[in-house]
């Protein structure tokens, strides 16, 4: 199996930065892409950024600009650096991965974290 483990998450004043990272760790042949997503109570886990292996980013339009999401493929870490934040930017914040665990496998399989809270004040 594969586990995902967020960090740096906190509280933040508005205009304020944070860098969350996540690890993977455990049964890996090739991690296909990470990604960040976030959420709160009632509501859709949105899309914040997207990274593939080869380093291709996707952002929603609320975090282009503002967030950058980065790898490091030798450790098998994402990484979200997130400037002029906002207080609508208050989520949990969970890390996701594509992987393959095994080289024969034909897809790969989807795992997620459990969530780092941040909350930005205004």
């Amino acid at each position: 199996q594969v586990q995902l483990v967020e960090s740096g998450g906190g509280l933040v004043q508005a205009g304020g930065s944070l860098r969350l990272s996540c690890a993977a760790s455990g049964s890996i042949f090739i991690i296909n892409a990470m990604a960040w997503y976030r959420q709160n109570p009632g509501k859709p886990r949105d899309l914040v950024a997207h990274i593939t292996n080869g380093g291709t980013t996707n952002y929603a339009r609320s975090a282009k600009g503002r967030f950058t999401i980065s790898r490091d493929n030798a450790s098998n870490t994402v990484y979200l650096e997130m400037n002029s934040l906002k207080p609508e930017d208050t989520a949990v914040y969970y890390c996701y991965t594509n992987v393959r665990t095994h080289q024969s496998d034909y897809y790969g399989m989807d795992y997620w974290g459990k969530g780092t809270l941040v909350t930005v004040s205004s």
